[in-house]
């Protein structure tokens, strides 16, 4: 992806995450967020079931940066992720009432 092909907001696009560390290592992910701000998220093993969020925040930093949040009603765990769209790194932090977990990983923008 170059700088001109950039989103201007993820809104609207899948996203697919693979974490190289913490509880979900290894785990494939896919994140849609709509435009009104609720989110779609399942993993990509065989037979996951969809998981639907009523809000999300996916704003962008800067031209290379995006930064998403949402909070998981199935694990109790808050998400947020920044994504650096000229590397495809992702770089986040998975918390609830007991425990931080920091995570790092690639991803790849998907066309929605």
């Amino acid at each position: 992806m170059t700088a001109s092909t950039l989103p201007a907001s993820l809104h609207g696009k899948t996203i697919r995450w693979t974490f190289q560390d913490g509880p979900t290592k290894g785990h494939t992910f896919e994140h849609t967020f709509s435009r009104d701000g609720a989110l779609t998220w399942r993993s990509t093993d065989p037979g996951a079931k969809e998981h639907h969020e009523n809000a999300s925040a996916a704003v962008k930093v800067s031209d290379d940066v995006h930064l998403v949040s949402y909070l998981s009603k199935e694990s109790g765990y808050t998400l947020t992720v920044a994504l650096n769209l000229k590397t495809g790194i992702a770089m986040g932090f998975a918390s609830n009432g007991k425990e931080w977990v920091q995570q790092s990983g690639s991803f790849e923008v998907l066309d929605a």
